[in-house]
């Protein structure tokens, strides 16, 4: 997305919200995907769930800038649109977001269908907010440290003072470090740890990925 980090949904949550208008309902159903077949299988998921639903109107966007949505049979632009604009809004990607409307036998409109599959989003969003399961994604550098036991105080100062953080730990004949560092931020570790080891190559960097820091 050309960005160092977005919003996503934990995976394996579920966030609903819903709104009602005239007696037509509209239940938003929020999750995280990873890939488009992710989507498309949520989005067959929850078809089946509510299968005698007028409409199920699927919006998704993905880390990698892909975004797609449907109006299900609704007027154009009244209903896919405005769901994806509020996942837009609100920073997310990684994330797929199903509207199920209950027709409640009065014609919305189409101002009155914006207004209600926009807000049923919102609500979905709130709903993952309140319950904590919106997880920031930035962009990180892991880097492995392979030390003697003698220099592990030292080498944990120097990731806590650059910033980094260690996600695993290892204790064989050396210690092995897993850190992470967001992106760009690691190069002066690597350059404290090779002068307090004289030279020698003790930490290797990877590749930057997307992960939660």
């Amino acid at each position: 997305m050309g960005k160092s980090g977005y919003l996503t949904l934990r995976a394996g949550a579920e966030a609903q919200g819903e709104f009602e208008d005239r007696r037509s309902r509209f239940i938003a159903q929020l999750v995280h995907v990873a890939d488009e077949a992710a989507a498309d299988a949520f989005i067959a998921e929850v078809r089946a769930r509510h299968h005698d639903a007028r409409h199920n109107v699927p919006a998704w966007i993905l880390s990698d800038g892909r975004e797609r949505c449907s109006d299900d049979g609704e007027p154009s632009r009244t209903s896919g649109m405005p769901t994806l604009e509020v996942l837009r809004g609100a920073g997310l990607a990684d994330v797929c977001c199903v509207v199920t409307r209950y027709f409640g036998g009065t014609l919305l409109g189409p101002g009155g269908l914006v207004r209600a599959y926009t807000a049923a989003t919102q609500q979905a969003v709130a709903a993952a907010e309140a319950e904590g399961a919106i997880v920031e994604m930035t962009l990180v550098t892991p880097v492995v440290v392979q030390l003697p036991y003698a220099l592990y105080d030292r080498v944990s100062r120097l990731i806590d003072e650059a910033g980094g953080k260690v996600k695993d730990s290892l204790f064989l004949e050396d210690v092995q470090l897993t850190c992470a560092f967001r992106a760009g931020t690691e190069a002066p570790f690597l350059a404290a740890v090779s002068e307090l080891a004289c030279g020698e190559e003790l930490a290797r960097a990877g590749d930057p990925r997307f992960a939660e820091f």
